[in-house]
């Protein structure tokens, strides 16, 4: 396998790995392939289920802690939704989640439409917010009662 979106090769990943003293064992090397093979977001529990169907008895804690290590890596970021956090490559993380709390659909909204309010809470508190890793819940317009 080649790899996954935005450039990120699985043999990058593994040299990577191996060049900062990191086992990669062939369950590491299965979760490795599915974080990077997916599109769009998947949750640690849809990483296990997907790579038990390769390797039964991969334990859930190793795909935690080999998501984190992408992370720590820099390969993949993470958003926090109301179900728990999923997953996605990393440089695709420059949108926020809104998020039907009626419907559930799930639109995207580019991070250049939210520095008016990153700019907001700067200047009223002096935090810096980044909204990339969380979902807005809200009511979308086919779900907003009609005048």
């Amino acid at each position: 396998m080649g790899g996954g979106k935005a450039g990120i090769e699985l043999e990058n990943v593994l040299r990577t790995l191996r060049e900062r003293g990191h086992r990669v064992t062939p369950q590491r090397r299965a979760i490795l392939r599915e974080a990077l093979s997916t599109r769009g977001h998947i949750s640690p529990g849809g990483v296990a289920r997907a790579v038990a169907q390769r390797i039964p008895g991969v334990n859930t804690s190793t795909v935690y802690r080999t998501l984190g290590l992408l992370e720590q890596l820099g390969f993949v970021s993470h958003s926090h939704f109301e179900e728990g956090y999923e997953y996605h490559l990393a440089g695709r993380a420059d949108h926020v989640h809104l998020v039907c709390r009626v419907c559930g659909r799930d639109q995207d909204l580019d991070e250049a439409s939210t520095a008016p309010l990153a700019e907001v809470v700067e200047a009223h508190t002096g935090f810096i917010p980044d909204f990339t890793h969380f979902a807005v819940s809200g009511v979308c317009a086919e779900c907003r009662p009609k005048p």
